[in-house]
């Protein structure tokens, strides 16, 4: 599952006409909801991603908030590329076969986008079962090895800047090179000149 998580993409949708049914789905926040509401069921989570160390953080935090929460496993992977259309290799299918083993209902997925869209692509098909979300820096977030951006901020679409002030060295790319790309985009789609997926 990837969700509109960012202002922009739902300032996107509103002006080609969804209204106000079309909302911000922040992964921090959708992580809170689902772990809360599962957090009395037999339903079980896995953590795959962040730095090493940060997806065991996040998952005890996650299970000090809503006693009861199932953590399948987690896992962080090595740093790597992930290939579209490339097989998987030996070492990701280990992987895959870790986490279909645990039986995990949910699997959380914080690497940086669109490495983890590509790597839920190529996940899916061996799990089996089970949701995947990608929520990139909710990892951080609810580790608390990073802190989030206040309530001002998130809402009024400024969050990205103080992820960029927070890590300029890792975020500066992204929103400075790619964002601008992204608005200029869906300004030349909104005048006719491009079509979606150009």
């Amino acid at each position: 599952m990837v969700v509109p998580d960012g202002m922009p993409l739902t300032w996107v949708g509103r002006l080609r006409g969804h209204g106000r049914e079309i909302g911000r789905t922040a992964g921090p926040d959708l992580v809170d909801r689902v772990c809360e509401a599962t957090s009395t069921t037999t339903m079980r989570h896995f953590f795959y991603g962040g730095k090493p160390g940060v997806a065991e953080m996040m998952a005890q935090e996650l299970s000090r908030r809503y006693p009861g929460l199932k953590v399948a496993g987690c896992f962080t992977p090595p740093i790597r590329d992930v290939p579209l259309n490339d097989a998987p290799s030996d070492e990701e299918l280990q992987e895959f076969e870790l986490i279909r083993k645990s039986e995990a209902h949910f699997v959380w997925v914080g690497l940086s986008s669109p490495k983890q869209e590509r790597w839920m692509m190529r996940a899916a098909p061996h799990l089996g079962s089970g949701v995947l979300f990608g929520v990139g820096a909710a990892f951080d977030f609810h580790a608390g090895s990073i802190k989030r951006a206040p309530v001002w901020m998130r809402e009024s679409g400024l969050e990205w800047l103080h992820r960029l002030s927070s890590e300029p060295g890792r975020l500066w790319r992204r929103y400075l090179f790619y964002a601008p790309r992204f608005v200029l985009a869906v300004a030349l789609e909104q005048v006719g000149i491009k079509r979606a997926g150009q």
